[in-house]
C-alpha cells in the first residue's frame, strides 16, 4: 500500500477531491496541492463558499432544481412559459438547457433514470410529482430532454405512458448529426438516430 506523504488533512482533502466526477487520484492531489499554494486567493474563499452553500442550498420542492430559495428562481420567473415543462435526468442537464437559452419552460428534474442494472426503479425518482405537476390545466406539452442512452430511453418510453391519460403534446429532442459534425467521427448509434429522424430538405 502507498505511503501518504503528507499530514491526514491535507491526505482528507485529496480523498474528498478525488470522489469529484472527473478527478482521479493524481488529479485530485494536483487540485489539492493548488488549493494550498493559493491559500489565501483560492483555498479560504472556496472553502467559505462552500460553507454558505451548505447552509443555505435547498432543492425546490417544485421541481426538483436546486437552488437558495424553494421555489427556485425558474419556478418564480413569471415570464416562463407556464404551458410548457421539460423533463430532465439532473440539474445538471437543467443548466446545460439553460446555458443555451433556447428553452424558456418550465423544467421537471427526475433525479435519475431508471436502471435495473443499478436497482433504479419509478418510485426512486421523481415521477409521480411529475404526473401530479401535468395534471395542472395550464400544461400542453411535455419536452422529454432525457439523454439517448438506453435508460434515458427506457425512461421516456416510462414517462410517457405515466403521462398518456393526460392527453398532452409529448416530445422529445431530436437525435442525430450536431450542428458542425462531420460523419466520419460520428459512431454508429448516433448516425442511425440521424437517418431515422431525417427530415425534409
Amino acid at each position: 500500500m502507498p505511503q501518504a506523504v503528507a499530514g491526514p488533512e491535507i491526505e482528507r482533502l485529496i480523498q474528498l477531491l478525488a470522489r469529484m466526477p472527473g478527478l482521479g487520484p493524481r488529479s485530485a492531489r494536483r487540485a489539492a496541492l493548488q488549493l494550498i499554494k493559493k491559500r489565501d486567493t483560492l483555498l479560504g474563499p472556496l472553502s467559505e463558499a462552500m460553507r454558505i452553500a451548505a447552509e443555505r442550498i435547498v432543492v425546490c420542492h417544485a421541481c426538483g432544481n436546486v437552488d437558495t430559495s424553494d421555489p427556485c428562481t425558474i419556478c418564480r420567473d413569471a415570464k416562463r412559459d407556464p404551458t410548457t415543462l421539460v423533463v430532465v435526468e439532473d440539474v445538471s442537464d437543467l443548466w446545460a438547457l439553460e446555458r443555451s437559452g433556447a428553452v424558456q419552460a418550465r423544467y421537471h428534474v427526475l433525479g435519475g433514470v431508471l436502471s435495473a442494472l443499478d436497482g433504479v426503479r419509478p418510485e426512486h425518482l421523481n415521477i409521480a410529482r411529475l404526473v401530479e405537476r401535468a395534471s395542472d390545466p395550464a400544461v400542453k406539452e411535455i419536452i422529454l430532454a432525457l439523454n439517448a442512452t438506453v435508460d434515458g430511453q427506457t425512461t421516456a418510453h416510462y414517462v410517457t405512458e405515466s403521462l398518456a391519460h393526460l392527453g398532452l403534446t409529448i416530445t422529445r429532442l431530436a437525435h442525430g448529426v450536431p450542428v458542425g459534425g462531420e460523419l466520419d467521427y460520428l459512431d454508429e448509434g448516433t448516425l442511425s438516430a440521424a437517418i431515422r429522424s431525417r427530415t425534409a430538405f
